[in-house]
C-alpha cells in the first residue's frame, strides 16, 4: 500500500499501521488496507483542507510547538510555503532549521511578536512576510504559491494571541482557505 493512499498521512504512521494488526491478529492485508484508507484523520492535525489551482492547503494548527512541526515538514514532498507564528512558548527553533531550508519557500507569520522566528530563519528562506491575521496570512501564502505547491499551516506557538485556541485558529483556516 502505498503511503499516498493512506488517510492518516504519515511515514510513522505507515509503519505503524504495517506492524502491528497483521503481526498481532494476522490479519489479511486486504482488509488492513481498506480500513486505513477509509480511516478519518483527527481535525487539525496535517488535515487535507483543499486544493485551489494545484496549490494544496494543509491545516496542521495542532502543531502548537518544533516537535510537531518537524515532523509535519517531514511528511512534505513538495515545495512549502509555512504559515507560523503566534504566541512564543519560550522555544529553541534549532530543530526546524535544515528542514526549512530543504523545504521551505516562503514564510508567512501571523501573530503580534515573531522576532524569535525571524532571527531563527531570515538567512534560511528568501520570502517571508508579516501579517496580523490568519485571513491577510492565508491570501498572501495563496499569492507566493504556485500549482504544486502546498501551503501549510503549523505554528510551533501557541495561538493565545489571536485565537481562542488551535482550534478556533484551524477552523478559521479552513473556512478562509474554502473562500479562495
Amino acid at each position: 500500500m502505498s503511503i499516498e493512499s493512506l488517510a492518516l498521512q504519515g511515514k510513522q504512521n505507515k509503519n505503524m499501521a504495517e506492524a502491528i494488526p497483521s503481526k498481532i491478529f494476522n490479519i489479511r492485508k486486504q482488509t488492513i488496507k481498506e480500513c486505513l484508507s477509509d480511516f478519518k484523520n483527527i481535525e487539525h492535525k496535517q488535515e487535507f483542507v483543499t486544493n485551489v489551482h494545484g496549490i494544496e492547503f494543509i491545516n496542521d494548527s495542532k502543531s502548537t510547538n518544533v516537535n510537531s512541526t518537524w515532523f509535519a515538514f517531514k511528511n512534505m514532498t513538495r515545495p512549502v510555503i509555512w504559515i507560523a507564528g503566534g504566541q512564543d512558548k519560550n522555544t529553541n527553533y534549532f530543530m526546524l532549521k535544515d528542514v526549512v531550508k530543504e523545504k521551505v519557500k516562503a514564510i508567512v507569520y501571523i501573530g503580534i511578536d515573531n522576532r524569535k522566528l525571524h532571527d531563527a530563519f531570515a538567512d534560511k528562506v528568501e520570502f517571508i512576510i508579516n501579517t496580523k491575521s490568519i485571513a491577510e496570512a492565508v491570501s498572501f501564502a495563496y499569492y507566493l504559491g504556485k500549482s504544486g505547491d502546498v501551503v501549510l499551516l503549523s505554528p510551533a506557538c501557541a495561538s493565545f494571541n489571536l485565537f481562542k485556541d488551535y482550534e478556533d485558529r484551524g477552523r478559521q483556516f479552513k473556512q478562509i482557505v474554502r473562500n479562495l
